[in-house]
């Protein structure tokens, strides 16, 4: 078995070159209450900052996803504060004052990109971040659209901006009032309520998880 050497919080851990960060802690013995989420998707609970040795670069990542290589250093982040605003969306209209009433510090900016190079998604943070500026939602909606909220823009960033959080606002104004609406979506989820698809819900929930993953992969997609 190839193996490589890690260092876990500047702990050195020969580990498995297969593994992903977060399978190589668990192999190490770290056991995972915090920071492990979805396990194998991008819920972005497991933002990982790490630096191969030798190297300057400091990098970020999603430890679910990411290999190990010889010579990294470690360091995960279970929790990121980032600076979320509260407001009611149904008081809310998609004006650009909006922003600057919520999140003044996006028109504190310098360009420097860090934003976007921290961004685990590779998503163009801070172009989405220059629509939100100038007010045009329905584009800064579309451009976040992936963001998964790691934190790891918002703790490269030296203006102190909530990126994830701007993305969300700009997702949830264009949602409600520039996309136009899904009248097929609404009726389904009146179907759904009203127990339509109980019984058929109950018959996959029996099936093993091979045959229910089969079923997933082989769905009708709507075009």
């Amino acid at each position: 078995m190839e193996t490589v050497n890690i260092y876990l919080y500047g702990k050195k851990y020969s580990v498995p070159a297969d593994l992903t960060i977060l399978c190589a802690m668990e192999y190490a013995g770290y056991t995972l209450k915090r920071g492990c989420g979805c396990r194998h998707g991008f819920c972005g609970a497991c933002a990982t900052v790490y630096r191969i040795k030798g190297k300057n670069e400091l990098k970020t990542c999603l430890a679910c996803q990411t290999q190990v290589q010889e010579g990294m250093y470690i360091a995960s982040i279970p929790f990121f504060p980032a600076d979320k605003r509260t407001y009611e969306i149904n008081a809310l209209r998609p004006e650009q004052q909006v922003m600057m009433q919520l999140y003044p510090e996006i028109y504190a900016c310098i360009g420097c990109n860090a934003c976007t190079k921290a961004c685990t998604q590779g998503l163009n943070v801070m172009q989405y971040i220059a629509y939100a500026q100038r007010g045009d939602f329905a584009k800064c909606a579309e451009e976040s659209f992936d963001c998964v909220g790691c934190g790891c823009c918002v703790m490269r960033c030296p203006a102190g901006i909530s990126h994830p959080m701007v993305g969300l606002l700009a997702r949830r104004l264009t949602g409600k009032y520039i996309a136009p609406e899904s009248k097929h979506l609404t009726e389904r989820v009146a179907e759904i309520n009203a127990g339509q698809y109980d019984e058929l819900i109950e018959k996959i929930m029996q099936k093993p998880i091979d045959e229910i993953q089969e079923l997933y992969n082989n769905r009708e997609i709507e075009k």
